[in-house]
């Protein structure tokens, strides 16, 4: 069995590697939809920048590499998460109830993680964290 005191040392480390995971995992979304870059067909913006999608690739492109330092995690994470709720409700829910019949199910995960960013802050190996000891 682990000991509460391992757990205790790595959880705010293992937060950190989560942050920074998801941080660049939604950087690559920004990209898809801006760039068309890594390829993906249905992720590859036709509309203008000042569009709904549009404006959520920038967010994406700005905020996913926010995250992924651990940069203004809090405040960041907190406009992500209601990124993800928008687009839940205004693409994917009109599609159908469940989640996982209409597609959203990466855009509840997302929303998700980011509200808890949001309340955990970027753990131990984050900019927030340098720049608050100093």
């Amino acid at each position: 069995m682990i000991k509460q005191a391992f757990l205790d040392k790595w959880s705010p480390r293992l937060l950190s590697v989560l942050r920074i995971v998801v941080g660049m995992l939604y950087t690559l979304h920004g990209t898809a939809k801006l760039f068309g870059y890594p390829y993906a067909k249905y992720l590859v913006l036709q509309d203008p920048l000042w569009s709904l999608s549009g404006v959520a690739g920038c967010m994406d492109i700005i905020g996913g590499p926010l995250i992924a330092f651990g940069l203004f995690t809090r405040p960041v994470a907190f406009l992500l998460s209601g990124e993800m709720a928008v687009g839940y409700f205004v693409v994917r829910a009109p599609n159908g109830f469940f989640p996982i019949l209409n597609g959203g199910e990466i855009n509840v995960v997302y929303s998700f993680l980011f509200l808890y960013f949001a309340a955990a802050g970027g753990g131990t190996w984050s900019l927030d964290r340098v720049l608050r000891e100093k």
